[in-house]
């Protein structure tokens, strides 16, 4: 009995550190984008998607479209040596600037419907790839975490310009690093545009995994305490739901009804924690992706009201 019981302990030790593995070897794929140029050219193999669930999918960074407009290539330099690329464009007689930033696996030129809207009712507009996405520098992406820096210097190469008038527009990871910037206390826009964020990086894992149809938990704890270690931060203290509460500038808070990965409960949480004068809008029609794209007509009367 003795006997069978060690054997039993050791194969529960054994299948936890195996399972620890794989998830490691998955937190490390969800942070890590591949060059573009390194993208297979041929279909997956049945090895492939073996591996791909051993070992956690492949990620790689996408390739902007150029936009038909004037545009200047700004090259923002971040503390830890990276270079991100950012296109600022100007709009004629312009009443402030618009700093866009894309979600996760994005890239700056998704956003240059909303950016060509700001545009028309008078703003510039600097957009720009966070690190390990687009035309940016490095590989690794800490959802939120590093990225926040990339919202500074993306705030203060407008503020050199001379702009007064800054509003910080920002999608799923980019309304999350935007509201991350503000916490840390170096970032004071005028206005601030959030779709979509998490409330937490535990949460934002979570709502990943559901998608994939797989048990949010205990993976999301697990993913998030491996994805954290592997890049040397404490990922469970990414949660934009607290930074809210350092937010003082008005806020329009935007979510889709039909959105599988974040939650109503983590809007509202969001919503709720906020210090300053807020507006909260809910798109019915709309799931994880541009809200401006699926409901445009609410869009632009939200957003442009928001901005008067």
């Amino acid at each position: 009995m003795k006997k069978l019981f060690k054997i039993l302990w050791r194969s529960i030790v054994v299948l936890i550190a195996l399972l620890n593995l794989v998830v490691i070897f998955h937190a490390y794929k969800l942070t890590h984008f591949y060059e573009a140029a390194a993208a297979p050219l041929t279909a997956k193999t049945t090895w492939n998607n073996i591996s791909d669930i051993i070992l956690g999918i492949d990620y790689y960074k996408q390739q902007n479209s150029l936009p038909d407009t004037v545009l200047e290539t700004h090259y923002l330099r971040t503390s830890d040596g990276l270079t991100l690329e950012a296109w600022y464009i100007p709009a004629t007689a312009a009443k402030g600037s618009i700093a866009m930033f894309h979600g996760h696996g994005g890239k700056k030129s998704s956003l240059l419907p909303e950016a060509a809207v700001f545009r028309k009712w008078g703003y510039n507009t600097l957009l720009v790839d966070f690190r390990a996405h687009g035309s940016s520098q490095g590989n690794t992406s800490t959802i939120g975490q590093k990225e926040s820096e990339d919202v500074l210097v993306a705030y203060e190469d407008l503020k050199n310009r001379g702009e007064k008038n800054i509003i910080l527009y920002g999608v799923s990871m980019g309304a999350a690093a935007v509201m991350k910037a503000i916490h840390d206390g170096h970032v004071k826009p005028a206005k601030i545009i959030a779709e979509m964020p998490f409330a937490s990086l535990t949460d934002a894992v979570e709502g990943r995994l559901k998608i994939m149809n797989l048990p949010p938990q205990p993976l999301a704890t697990m993913l998030t305490f491996w994805g954290g270690t592997l890049h040397g931060f404490w990922a469970f203290n990414l949660q934009p739901q607290f930074y809210a509460k350092d937010i003082r500038c008005p806020v329009l808070l935007q979510w889709g009804r039909q959105d599988p990965r974040v939650s109503e409960r983590e809007t509202l949480q969001i919503y709720n924690n906020i210090a300053g004068s807020k507006k909260l809008v809910v798109y019915e029609q709309s799931a994880h992706e541009s809200l401006f794209k699926k409901e445009p007509l609410k869009w632009l009367a939200e957003v442009q009201l928001f901005l008067r």
